[in-house]
């Protein structure tokens, strides 16, 4: 499945994108690593987990994904990688829930590429997968995360604390959710409206409503946010070295 709108596309994860993942997760290492899924202590005498290498994380998306409990997305920019979103949790039965999780190269952050990525994936939840709600997992300090989900809509539920293991602790984090009723045009299709508002306040720069064109103050930086699937971080990194 690919989903693309102007600049910014949503396709696969790829066993042969090993090289230019590590690269640019590499070069992101302190932009990612303070919201970033770590694994917890063991219980004792139980077993220490490791975080997997990149092939076993794409085994792994893979896997999840064909049981259908994940979509695991690559996000690319004018055709270079980028970052990664994975809608993961998917529930079914009474709930038809999802929560999606993303990180972002620094480099492009500011161009609208992760608000875009992120309504791609919900218009794609909400109408051919056929899921309800979905959620964004956030830590209270995760600014720049936090500014996507409002600039597309998202409704702050409240905080769950110590909720999910992030940089070496049990961290709180704010939730975020839609549901398909408050979305009825599409979420990509209200965020072109925004920015094409935005676009045309005083001070703004760029092209109206166009998929990655800085559009001025309206265009915080983005980051990271997640739940561990598909995390930025896997042990391909060099020694010694959720994301924005």
């Amino acid at each position: 499945m690919v989903l693309t709108d102007g600049e910014i596309t949503l396709r696969p994860v790829r066993m042969r994108d090993q090289r230019m993942w590590r690269e640019v997760n590499q070069r992101n290492r302190d932009w990612l690593r303070p919201w970033e899924a770590t694994v917890p202590p063991p219980a004792p005498g139980g077993p220490v987990a490791r975080r997997p290498t990149y092939r076993q994380m794409v085994r792994h998306l893979r896997a999840e994904a064909g049981a259908g409990r994940m979509l695991p997305f690559a996000i690319e920019y004018q055709g270079r990688l980028v970052g990664q979103l994975t809608v993961a949790g998917i529930t079914w039965g009474s709930m038809c829930s999802g929560h999606i999780g993303y990180w972002v190269d620094r480099e492009v952050a500011g161009r609208g590429v992760m608000p875009t990525a992120v309504a791609l994936a919900v218009d794609h939840c909400f109408g051919r997968v056929g899921l309800h709600r979905v959620e964004v997992c956030i830590r209270p300090e995760n600014r720049p995360s936090r500014r996507v989900v409002e600039k597309l809509g998202f409704r702050e539920e409240g905080l769950r604390p110590r909720y999910l293991h992030i940089d070496g602790d049990w961290r709180d984090h704010l939730i975020y959710a839609l549901t398909a009723e408050e979305v009825p045009d599409g979420l990509l299709r209200r965020w072109h409206r925004t920015r094409s508002g935005a676009s045309g306040a005083p001070g703004a720069s760029g092209t109206p409503g166009a998929p990655g064109t800085p559009q001025g103050p309206a265009e915080a930086p983005e980051g990271t946010a997640g739940t561990g699937q598909g995390s930025a971080g896997t042990d391909e990194r060099p020694s010694g070295s959720e994301g924005p």
